[in-house]
């Protein structure tokens, strides 16, 4: 399997970041991993070598981004409003510098985004905020009200960055008209502590009219040996 690191400065964020790509073609999947994990988290647990037959064929390419997670959501000496600035500082890495890339070297315009746990928000998160940008989104796992990680804010840039804040309020078609033609898959174990914030999350996109579908795993179903059950089912 081709395996390419990558590392630049980012002008969105300041600092270097990391990524690496798996695989020489096929549709893009930009792998996003769990809270303050790495780039290199979906090799290490096992997932790249659980896809690789889907990779080596050339059917799936994947796109493991780094997280600045701890200079966001989690850095508690912030503000709320510091903290989710830090965040679209990400977004903005995510869509000015890493998808352009994307699109440079892998001619399929399809994008798939996913990610487990707290991936599973940024998957979501960049697929409701900038619908269009994916064709495809998966939430494994996922816990989606951002306002947990931001003191219980939903004011200001906090209710812009937590979509189970902002979806109740969108009625603007030029942003529902894409997310709409966005294929939208939620999965969660039915004992998993953030069960009920997939429930929420896929009844706002379907009161949209988007084609969000929930799936329900039996237990709690939230660590790897599950995610990797889930990616053979929707990915």
């Amino acid at each position: 399997m081709k395996r390419d690191y990558r590392k630049w400065n980012s002008p969105a964020l300041g600092r270097d970041m990391d990524l690496l790509v798996f695989g020489e073609g096929g549709t893009p999947v930009l792998v996003f991993p769990t809270s303050m994990g790495r780039f290199f988290q979906w090799e290490d647990f096992g997932m790249i070598a659980h896809m690789a037959p889907r990779i080596d064929a050339g059917w799936l390419q994947l796109w493991c981004v780094d997280s600045v997670d701890s200079e966001s959501f989690y850095d508690k000496k912030k503000s709320p409003q510091e903290r989710a600035q830090r965040h679209l500082e990400y977004e903005r890495y995510i869509v000015d510098e890493v998808l352009p890339m994307i699109r440079a070297e892998n001619p399929v315009d399809f994008l798939i985004v996913v990610g487990a746990s707290f991936g599973a928000f940024h998957a979501l998160a960049l697929a409701t905020r900038r619908p269009g940008l994916a064709r495809k989104a998966i939430g494994l796992s996922g816990a989606y009200d951002a306002a947990r990680w931001l003191g219980g804010s939903r004011e200001g840039e906090a209710y812009y960055v937590n979509p189970l804040t902002f979806l109740p309020n969108l009625n603007d078609e030029r942003y529902l008209e894409p997310l709409r033609a966005t294929e939208i898959v939620i999965a969660t174990g039915r004992d998993d502590a953030n069960a009920d914030e997939s429930r929420r999350m896929a009844k706002l996109l379907q009161d949209k009219g988007v084609p969000a579908s929930l799936h329900v795993w039996d237990g709690w179903s939230h660590d790897w040996p599950y995610w990797k059950e889930m990616v053979d089912v929707f990915l």
